[in-house]
């Protein structure tokens, strides 16, 4: 990762001190191009998101109070950490947020539990070397420039021992992992930007690692991941469709995280105004209770699983071809389209917000 120089000027315009556990305001006061990305990811809404918002309800009326603990312990760190689990500060609302991750000195792994050690105080710890700030101390920290500061809240084994989600693992067991290449060189990757705002420093080099974090909700980072084909044959009154799929650049299977989420593959031939067929194919995990019974809601899969009942994601590298026949009288000309949708979580409250269509393929079988 390249080095990168920051020296403050005299009389920097960053107002209010730092204090442990400070508001994302608070330190966009000075980094403001990083503020404004991380405010458009999944980090800066995972506690106000309404899919986590209902899981933590439909949980604590099942198993009480306690269970907050554990969820908001990734969705809302600074309010575990700060014992505010009632969420009467700012800061604990905010999410994956600026002085939790930055405030991370490393990541034990001892009894296979990757947990973050934490110093929350006036030094802040990140990949760039020689930073010099006149708001705050800083440190470098190797633990940021590799993607053991991800497992803490990416790697989850419920109380029942079962692995949830699995999405470090998967990394480590790819060539991603064993050829070095880490989650942030695809989730954030250098872009052009300030590292602090122009107005209280100086930088050698304007290159900022993306505070976005893209991920399975990105149709961009979605469509670099899956390679899609295809092909059309026909044999007399029979037509048969191909659509080649491969997960060429995501270090983990796609899709990751929640055993809910789905990658869909959806078929549909028409002749004219007719649709003479429809099928698709679902690529995800399916995990059960004691009882075998499969999990359909967010919090039973993650605080009830205790297996896997089938697995058909697509792993890193994996390609495959899908195979698809229907009827098609000789003469009869065809359209056909394959599209690929990300299905997110049934308990999301919109059609939209569920599934997001990011690749159509389409061919003509004369």
């Amino acid at each position: 990762m390249r080095s990168i120089t920051i020296v403050f000027l005299a009389a920097p315009l960053c107002a209010g001190p730092l204090r442990p556990m400070s508001s994302a305001e608070t330190c966009g006061q000075c980094h403001r191009a990083i503020l404004d990305a991380w405010k458009g990811s999944a980090h800066a809404r995972a506690m106000e998101s309404p899919v986590f918002q209902d899981a933590l309800d439909a949980a604590e009326t099942v198993l009480g109070p306690g269970v907050r603990r554990t969820c908001m312990g990734c969705h809302a760190p600074l309010a575990v950490e700060g014992g505010d689990l009632q969420l009467d500060r700012k800061a604990s609302w905010e999410g994956v947020t600026c002085d939790y991750c930055h405030s991370i000195r490393e990541v034990n792994f001892d009894g296979g539990v990757p947990r973050p050690k934490l110093e929350f105080g006036a030094v802040k710890s990140g990949p760039v070397k020689h930073a010099v700030s006149g708001a705050h101390a800083t440190a470098y920290s190797p633990v940021h420039e590799s993607s053991r500061v991800c497992a803490p809240c990416h790697e989850y084994r419920n109380q029942k021992g079962f692995l949830v989600l699995s999405t470090f693992s998967e990394w480590q067991a790819s060539r991603f992992g064993k050829q070095g290449k880490n989650c942030q060189s695809c989730h954030m990757y250098q872009v052009a930007g300030n590292v602090a705002d122009v107005r209280v420093v100086r930088a050698s080099d304007s290159r900022i690692n993306l505070h976005k974090m893209p991920g399975g909700r990105s149709v961009q980072q979605l469509n670099q991941t899956i390679k899609a084909e295809l092909t059309l044959t026909r044999e007399g009154g029979k037509v048969r469709a191909v659509v080649g799929l491969a997960n060429v650049a995501a270090g983990h299977y796609v899709p990751t995280g929640s055993p809910l989420r789905q990658l869909i593959l959806e078929i549909q031939a028409s002749s004219g105004p007719a649709v003479v067929f429809r099928d698709k194919r679902i690529y995800a995990r399916s995990v059960a209770g004691s009882n075998g019974v499969p999990l359909a809601r967010e919090h039973d899969s993650f605080l009830d699983s205790v297996k896997t009942l089938s697995d058909t994601r697509l792993a890193p590298d994996e390609s495959r071809k899908e195979q698809f026949q229907f009827d098609l009288a000789p003469g009869v000309a065809a359209d056909v389209t394959a599209t690929l949708s990300y299905y997110y979580s049934p308990a999301a409250r919109s059609e939209s917000d569920r599934k997001m269509a990011f690749r159509s393929l389409r061919a003509r079988i004369q």
